[in-house]
């Protein structure tokens, strides 16, 4: 497997573009809670051992990169965040588009060209690249996807004491065996995102889950 680097700023840097911004989500394709998006532009030294996709980071490793991350002044970042309300009103794909589109606008000042994790995004205001798995493949996309993922399991932990019969501060919404099971026993709760399958159908998936 190659290691996380520079590999595609390095092309769009031979091009002339300086200032390159790495996009991704977290929470995408959770039951309950909101999709959160993440925009990191690094600079062009950046160098970090250990800094990889998130999901392949354990938690404690995850928050310390995150604190190296937004503790840089070198580093320029911002969030995009649209809820459960949100999602089921215009779906998740348009959802995450929408919060990788608020979390730009976020930015004080806007990259030349985007590094995009997964399928190209449509429509969008800057000029992009979409790269498939490209939070194993992008550090700045890496950078990104922990920015991303920090805080969303932040806001899951938050609303964990809201609604702490559901565990989310465990699964932070995601179908797990435990998150079916409160499902199932409880029904949904205002963060749920209702046009999933699982939530509008919880005893249905949770007989299916148990018997997977």
């Amino acid at each position: 497997m190659r290691r996380c680097g520079f590999r595609h700023e390095k092309k769009l840097r031979a091009l002339g573009i300086t200032q390159i911004g790495g996009i991704d989500e977290a929470g995408r394709g959770a039951l309950a809670g909101p999709v959160v998006a993440a925009v990191a532009v690094l600079p062009e030294k950046f160098r970090h051992k250990k800094l990889k996709d998130s999901k392949q980071l354990l938690p404690e490793l995850r928050q310390k990169i995150y604190d190296e991350l937004v503790g840089n002044p070198q580093i320029t970042w911002a969030i995009g965040v649209v809820d459960s309300l949100e999602i089921d009103r215009i779906n998740i794909l348009r959802a995450t588009h929408k919060a990788m589109r608020l979390a730009l606008e976020a930015l004080a000042t806007q990259p030349e060209h985007v590094l995009i994790d997964g399928l190209p995004v449509f429509p969008f205001p800057l000029p992009q690249t979409a790269i498939i798995d490209g939070d194993c493949d992008s550090l700045s996309i890496a950078a990104a996807s922990v920015i991303a993922k920090v805080t969303r399991d932040a806001i899951m932990r938050d609303f964990c004491a809201q609604f702490p019969e559901y565990c989310f501060s465990q699964h932070k919404g995601y179908g797990t065996e435990l998150h079916l099971l409160k499902l199932h026993e409880l029904g949904p709760c205002p963060i749920h995102r209702r046009s999933f399958e699982p939530v509008a159908q919880p005893v249905f998936a949770f007989a299916a889950a148990g018997a997977a």
